[in-house]
């Protein structure tokens, strides 16, 4: 199977599991402030939007339609 393909199937799995789920959520952690050895950070949860997911499937069903399309 050709890598292309392979992507795609992937990009298809990961946009479907986006869109579905209603979008995914990461947290991430960055430094507010800091004086000499005391740092206070925040942890900030991010949403991955649904549109986000559909792009995803458009485009893995894209490399997966070149991926199988045979040469003439």
């Amino acid at each position: 199977m050709k890598p292309q393909v392979i992507a795609g199937i992937v990009l298809v799995v990961l946009g479907a599991l986006v869109l579905f789920t209603g979008g995914l959520s990461f947290g991430s952690q960055r430094s507010v402030m800091r004086v000499g050895d005391l740092q206070v950070s925040a942890e900030e949860q991010r949403v991955i939007p649904a549109w986000v997911g559909g792009v995803a499937i458009v485009g893995g069903l894209l490399l997966v339609g070149t991926g199988l399309r045979k040469r003439a």
